[in-house]
């Protein structure tokens, strides 16, 4: 190796400015490849999710009327204008127009026709001989087709796509102006401008509708999520107020199985043993209830400690309502009978809510609330509006779509009731629950 070699610096690698340009370059092209082939939505028209069946096939008749408009007055001008042979002008007009009913449903496949169709009539109007023909290399027939083709293709395809179409159409512009005979006038700069700003407006409008669509969806699943959150928190607050309940009954038991031996003293030891047993199951249950609870319990609170209200306190909530200003008469069965304590708790958070409702929805409306037992039922009925008259039972009412009544519903549901709510024919509202006052295993 001679001096000069071995003094003479390393060839220093490309800049790391240079292949970051090379790359990123390769990868915008061959982006730009696979969008200009691969069609968004293939095969689905336009306008196809509109409600009315004229809509739908609006694009198809303003396609038409383009292709109606266009065909033959680019074939006359071919023929006309430019001297291009009959049968050669008919078959470029067509090629030029007709893919148009193509773009409702295949934009870019329709423009890749229209695209080679209109660089091929080009090529065909350098051997054409006519005396009047002015505009080079596209004609104004296809100007206007090209630029509705454009609406078409920005309504559907993706940014990349039409930002290769413009591209395209660009070039081929400016590599046919290099062919431009003399005497003629360009119009491949107007195309080009012309086509840019459709795209963008069709991509916008696109955009807007994609948005809109999107969040529509959103409020629907929020709606969903909503009305199940409620729901949930709904069961939440009615199993923690079952809770006294059941407790209630279990302390009972405890205390029974826990005092039998004592208020029984000639019990056979096997007795004894199976009370301490029962005594035994109702502390655990007690304990697994509380472990229960607290899971339920989502403000990690203790919760109230008051007895859980009941029918002898309906009193009270009509008279709530008629000092929030609602006029509201309560008609309270005497003799209801033995109330399970379930049904008891059910049937007043039914009141309740149901007055809520009226105060919230319907201030001012006369109110009657109703609470009596008849067959083995307890039927509670509240009505605002006209008054119902005597002995109406629940099944007269119309069948009401029960929206925001999440939780009685729930709580019918839960003690094997039946609840009917829903406007009356003459005006006003009815919320009607039947609740049984036995249950199967104690008739």
């Amino acid at each position: 190796m001679d001096i000069e070699s071995r003094h003479r610096p390393p060839t220093a690698p490309p800049p790391v400015a240079r292949r970051w340009v090379v790359t990123r370059t390769r990868e915008v092209f061959q982006g730009l490849g696979a969008a200009l082939t691969t069609p968004t939505t293939p095969g689905a028209p336009l306008l196809a999710g509109a409600p009315g069946r004229w809509v739908r096939l609006l694009p198809y008749v303003v396609a038409f009327s383009f292709v109606a408009a266009l065909l033959p007055s680019t074939v006359v001008l071919l023929i006309n204008d430019y001297g291009v042979n009959g049968a050669l002008a008919g078959a470029v007009g067509t090629a030029q127009t007709l893919p148009l009913l193509l773009a409702v449903a295949r934009p870019l496949e329709a423009w890749w026709i229209v695209f080679a169709a209109d660089v091929l009539g080009a090529l065909v109007l350098l051997g054409a001989d006519g005396t009047r023909a002015e505009y080079w290399p596209w004609t104004p027939p296809l100007v206007v087709g090209y630029c509705a083709l454009m609406l078409a293709l920005g309504l559907r395809e993706s940014r990349r796509a039409l930002f290769g179409v413009w591209l395209a159409t660009g070039a081929a512009g400016y590599v046919l102006e290099a062919f431009r005979p003399a005497g003629y006038t360009s119009v491949h700069t107007l195309l080009l401008v012309l086509s840019g700003v459709l795209l963008l407006l069709a991509s916008a409008v696109r955009a807007r509708g994609d948005a809109q669509r999107r969040l529509a969806e959103q409020e629907t699943i929020s709606e969903a999520e909503r009305a199940r959150r409620t729901l949930l928190e709904e069961r939440a607050r009615i199993a923690r107020e079952l809770h006294d309940v059941v407790a209630h009954h279990m302390s009972v038991i405890t205390v029974q199985a826990d005092s039998a031996p004592y208020r029984i003293p000639e019990l056979p030891e096997a007795a004894r043993e199976e009370f301490s047993s029962i005594a035994a199951s109702a502390r655990e249950s007690l304990t697994e209830m509380r472990r229960l609870l607290s899971v339920l319990r989502s403000d990690g609170g203790e919760g109230e400690r008051a007895p859980q209200p009941g029918l002898d306190r309906v009193q009270q909530l009509v008279e709530a309502t008629v000092r929030a200003g609602v006029p509201a008469e309560l008609r309270l069965a005497a003799d209801l009978g033995e109330v399970p304590q379930a049904v008891d708790l059910s049937a007043y958070r039914i009141v309740q809510e149901a007055l809520a409702n009226v105060v919230r929805h319907a201030p001012g409306a006369s109110t009657r609330v109703s609470v009596r037992a008849e067959d083995g039922w307890l039927t509670v009925l509240v009505v605002n509006g006209p008054s119902l008259e005597e002995g109406s039972s629940v099944e007269r009412g119309a069948p009401g779509t029960g929206h925001g009544l999440v939780g009685m519903r729930e709580r019918v549901r839960l003690t094997g009731g039946s609840l009917d709510t829903g406007p009356l024919p003459d005006g006003g509202f009815r919320v009607a629950a039947r609740l049984p006052l036995r249950t199967k295993d104690t008739e």
